[in-house]
């Protein structure tokens, strides 16, 4: 028998599980003294698009876990009832770990390079190994299978508005990565870009 309150309870358990992890991650980081977090200037387009992903996170991880302890709260978040099937849903939460297994893949893939948001004064090497060989956004695509396996599992309006938001913000961050990997690699980039899709 479906037990709703048992997805409710992993979507809490792996959220937190995330947060918890890219915040270790970003930790660790900071000790070895390599810029990993940058928002770029204040109210650029980079700027806006990291706050609306913190603030996004925020919003889904205190949902889930609000709706872990609190189930009924679900309900204000607008349900999508003709998605609320447990197969759909089941889906979904498995949508939502093998997206977060391809993000953390694609960033273990830059190793000491990974980072979040543009690092103009790196040193950084232009990465085409692994799955950059694959797609130039392989981590980005990582995040949007995650993305649509949290509308699935939790159908509603609210997670439809975090996946379209979401992938708006996506796609305007791969372009202003783009730019500046253009003018940082030159030749070398827009070999690389004739050779590798954006996405896939």
């Amino acid at each position: 028998m479906h037990d709703p309150h048992l997805l409710q309870i992993f979507l809490a358990g792996f959220f937190t599980f995330v947060a918890l992890f890219y915040t270790i991650l970003v930790l660790i980081k900071k000790r070895q003294q390599q810029p990993v977090v940058t928002m770029g200037p204040t109210y650029s387009c980079h700027w806006w698009n990291h706050l609306t992903f913190r603030v996004f996170r925020a919003a889904i991880w205190l949902f889930c876990v609000t709706i872990a302890v609190y189930p009924p709260v679900y309900a204000y978040l607008g349900p999508i009832h003709f998605l609320s099937v447990p197969q759909v849903m089941w889906s979904g939460a498995m949508f939502l770990v093998l997206g977060f297994a391809l993000a953390v893949a694609a960033n273990f893939t830059l190793g000491q390079q990974w980072r979040s948001g543009i690092v103009k004064t790196s040193t950084h090497k232009l990465i085409q190994k692994g799955l950059y060989r694959i797609s130039r956004n392989p981590g980005y695509i990582g995040v949007a299978v995650a993305q649509l396996g949290f509308f699935l599992a939790l159908p509603s309006i609210f997670s439809l508005l975090c996946l379209l938001v979401g992938l708006t913000a996506l796609r305007r961050q791969a372009l202003l990565e783009e730019a500046f990997l253009q003018e940082r690699y030159d030749s070398e980039y827009l070999d690389y870009q004739r050779l590798v899709p954006r996405w896939l």
